[in-house]
């Protein structure tokens, strides 16, 4: 549970926004949970704009290839500190520092032709230059037939684990799947003695086929592309989770993605300065199934400028109650009705269940269902307002529009 600066500020986020964010989820979201900070892509570019990337950019680089923050963003960087102040300043409010990484080395250390630190190898001898990104210029492939490759992300994951990096966020490394790739990042991190978490990105069209690789290498894997602030995303994402709920597990967990909540869009990569264009029970759906299918939470809005409902949101105890308590969720009910589909999940927690009934139609909808159905009938209270039903054979109740009802269920005695 955590913030990530990608959908308020894309490419362009600064030393005192990661700040401004930072002691607001000490001051508020702290206690509910939310303990992580992530700087997301392009922090080495000083040049960097909103709506996309720039080819040529002068990344900053120190004399290994590895990139350092862009001082003119992140001041207490100069001096080839690197984000270790910063990361810091986040330790000291109680929360762990995480950074965005693309897979590969910087094209600009190749042109330079820069040592590898600690070996007499250079990035021109170790680079790939046939398996590039396709959508970011920042870097050239590693061939990992060199064992160059593997000590240049030695030397980088080294440098961050120095920094102060709880959180590793790296890109490009699943669509396509990039085995070796992985692999070697792992390996690096573990060398550094130090916990560094490994969320891998961007998940678009993933397969389970993968499944044991991702659990042996990474804690976090994204199974979508990009989300944002749009019902359809919403909506795409409950076959998604169905899919990978089953395979839930301490220490490896399918992400949906961010969470385009709040303030968004400030200088991001789509779209204008806006607050989240998704209604307020679709805010609600897209909590309660992450959820429910235990999904990682990465707020993606600007936490000092949203509004108080956002806030009041991510601060529901039941967020974290049912991420670290429950188990065994799934989808048990996908129906097709009028306008859109009935979708019921449960979940088990110590002493209770959990039920979650999503409605995907256009206009409020009346339910029921059988409480035979449930993973544990009984008095059921509403995680969202609170209210108290004690439902007689079947659970009862009006849905929104693109809404859901969430409840936790307590056995009767």
């Amino acid at each position: 549970m955590g913030w990530n600066s990608w959908d308020c500020f894309g490419t362009t986020v600064t030393e005192d926004e990661v700040l401004a964010n930072a002691q607001v989820m000490h001051d508020r979201l702290l206690p509910f949970g939310w303990d992580t900070v992530v700087v997301d892509i392009a922090w080495y570019d000083p040049t960097a704009r909103s709506h996309g990337y720039n080819e040529n950019a002068p990344i900053v680089l120190d004399d290994y290839g590895r990139q350092l923050p862009a001082p003119l963003r992140f001041p207490s960087a100069a001096g080839s500190a690197g984000f270790e102040p910063l990361a810091t300043k986040v330790h000291e409010l109680g929360l762990k520092f995480g950074l965005h990484i693309m897979r590969g080395i910087p094209r600009r250390a190749v042109e330079l032709d820069l040592p590898v630190y600690g070996t007499e190898w250079t990035a021109r001898e170790i680079a790939d230059p046939d398996h590039v990104c396709a959508w970011n210029p920042d870097n050239l492939g590693l061939n990992h037939d060199h064992p160059g490759a593997q000590a240049y992300y030695d030397a980088q994951v080294a440098q961050f684990a120095a920094w102060g990096v709880d959180f590793v966020k790296a890109d490009d490394m699943l669509a396509p799947y990039h085995d070796r790739e992985i692999a070697a990042y792992a390996r690096a991190i573990e060398r550094t003695g130090r916990e560094i978490v490994l969320s891998l990105s961007p998940g678009t069209q993933l397969s389970t086929h993968h499944l044991d690789h991702l659990r042996g290498n990474a804690q976090l894997w994204r199974i979508s592309d990009d989300l944002w602030d749009r019902w359809e995303d919403v909506y795409a994402q409950f076959a998604r989770l169905a899919r990978w709920a089953p395979f839930q597990q301490t220490g490896g967990w399918a992400d949906a993605d961010m969470l385009p909540l709040g303030h968004i869009g400030i200088r991001a990569e789509r779209g204008e300065d806006r607050s989240s264009r998704l209604t307020l029970d679709e805010q609600k759906t897209l909590l309660t199934l992450w959820v429910m299918a235990r999904s990682p939470l990465m707020m993606g809005g600007d936490l000092p400028t949203s509004s108080p409902e956002t806030l009041a949101l991510l601060t529901n105890p039941a967020l974290a109650e049912v991420l670290n308590t429950s188990y065994d969720a799934r989808e048990i009910i996908r129906e097709p009705l009028d306008d859109g589909e009935l979708i019921v999940w449960t979940a088990r927690g110590t002493d209770c269940s959990y039920a979650a009934i999503f409605w995907t139609g256009s206009s409020v909808r009346q339910v029921s269902v059988p409480l035979d159905s449930l993973a544990g009938p009984g008095p059921a209270r509403d995680l969202w307002d609170g209210s108290e039903h004690r439902p007689d054979g079947r659970l009862e109740c009006s849905v929104p529009a693109h809404g859901a009802r969430w409840f936790r269920m307590t056995p009767t005695p």
